[in-house]
């Protein structure tokens, strides 16, 4: 086959130290260019100071105007083989000129996480009341992913959870869906052997981007309902809460004397994690894979977790540290898990286990590449397969575009 280009329309610039998002479409974009194919990384939003400079990594960086015909001339120009959309809001924003201009290019949709589950769970927790599957089917953002799900020629999921809920629930035929965990390096002896030890290592930590709500939510809930319970029984210990973008809320929250310390922004989580004796992460709600877990696990620190916060993440095999839904059982958990060297280092080596068996990044990316590749040779059959996303291209797709238009001319005349 010849060689691809791969043109990757972004949400925000790509920054792996301050997102699981960021990391993920790292290993992506590491994937396509191991197969020496081109890629282009563009997107509207404006680059921020935390953004990687992609273009060190061989990687051409444009930027591009929403409801735009700038964007036409772009598309023809670079003229993809691959269109990848990250996050089904692109998809809705640029598919149709996508379609248009480049009808031959394989769309394949990284969906991070499904946003509709993320989102709904979060409704029902503020409305008091327990999340159900059906839930899902009322609102709109369900909706509008699921067609953009439909209307790519593939979607790239990332846990197991949703992989079930796609193909069983919402019935989605499993071949326009790829179950795509992080791809990550493997663990070996020598590594693990260059870890700190239980007794080099102190305090307990959370790391999470402050722009996503379960984070905000799950430092709430230890400073209210957790960390006096831990505090109680180790009043040396600290809880270092660590993150981008920090709310006024959250920064309001440090507290040296009961050892509650939000430490904001920190430029290689790596140190922190290799450091820290127990990992904190009671989500509430959510979706995905939690990138906060599997960076445990990668840096030898075990985690105590919520069953949301596990969810997807280590099929059969047992957690690194407990997996709980009750925040006294929580605090009890996580105060045997920092005091017992036994339980302590039973949990590193599942942790161990569970990132070289469901993580592999040698073994998860040569597969996804071979997945492509095959679609691509028989893209037309693929596509007359897929009558539902041919139905949405041709009606829902008509209205996106048409409103794009609107604002198109609307702009013209301002």
């Amino acid at each position: 086959m010849s060689k691809n280009t791969v043109l990757i329309i972004g949400a925000v610039w790509v920054a792996p130290n301050s997102s699981a998002a960021g990391s993920r479409m790292l290993q992506l974009i590491s994937q396509f260019l191991q197969q020496q194919w081109e890629v282009v990384f563009a997107t509207t939003a404006i680059k921020g100071e935390k953004a990687m400079d992609l273009k060190s990594i061989g990687v051409v960086e444009a930027t591009i105007e929403l409801n735009h015909p700038s964007f036409d001339v772009f598309i023809k120009e670079v003229n993809p083989t691959i269109v990848l959309f990250d996050r089904f809001m692109i998809e809705e924003q640029f598919g149709w000129r996508v379609a248009e201009n480049c009808p031959n290019a394989l769309r394949i949709l990284d969906t991070e996480d499904l946003h509709c589950l993320r989102k709904v769970r979060h409704k029902a927790l503020k409305e008091k009341r327990i999340f159900s599957k059906n839930d899902l089917l009322k609102e709109a953002i369900t909706k509008r992913e699921i067609a953009s799900i439909l209307r790519c020629d593939l979607s790239l999921i990332i846990s197991t959870f949703e992989m079930d809920l796609l193909q069983n629930f919402f019935k989605i035929d499993q071949k326009l869906l790829y179950h795509l965990p992080f791809m990550l390096s493997q663990i070996d002896k020598t590594q693990v052997a260059s870890w700190k030890r239980f007794d080099e290592r102190k305090n307990f930590t959370l790391i999470g981007n402050f722009l996503h709500a379960p984070n905000v939510d799950a430092v709430l809930i230890l400073k209210n309902s957790i960390w006096k319970q831990i505090r109680e029984q180790l009043p040396a210990a600290e809880l270092h809460i660590y993150g981008a973008y920090p709310t006024q809320q959250i920064l309001e929250l440090h507290n040296k004397k009961e050892g509650f310390l939000v430490k904001g922004y920190v430029s290689s989580p790596e140190e922190v994690v290799r450091n820290t004796k127990v990992v904190l992460a009671p989500l509430r709600f959510g979706a995905g894979i939690k990138g906060k877990l599997t960076e445990a696990m990668v840096f030898g620190a075990p985690s105590v977790t919520t069953s949301i916060g596990a969810e997807g993440m280590h099929g059969q095999l047992p957690w690194n540290g407990f997996v709980t839904d009750d925040f006294e059982d929580f605090a009890q958990k996580a105060v045997a898990i920092y005091t017992d060297e036994k339980l302590w280092v039973a949990a590193q080596e599942n942790g161990v286990a569970i990132i070289n068996s469901h993580y592999d990044k040698e073994k998860n990316g040569a597969l996804l590449i071979d997945k492509i590749i095959n679609i691509q040779k028989n893209l037309p059959q693929h596509r007359i397969a897929n009558f539902l996303g041919s139905m949405l291209q041709h009606q829902t797709l008509q209205s996106t575009k048409y409103m794009s238009k609107w604002i198109e001319a609307k702009n013209r005349l301002q």
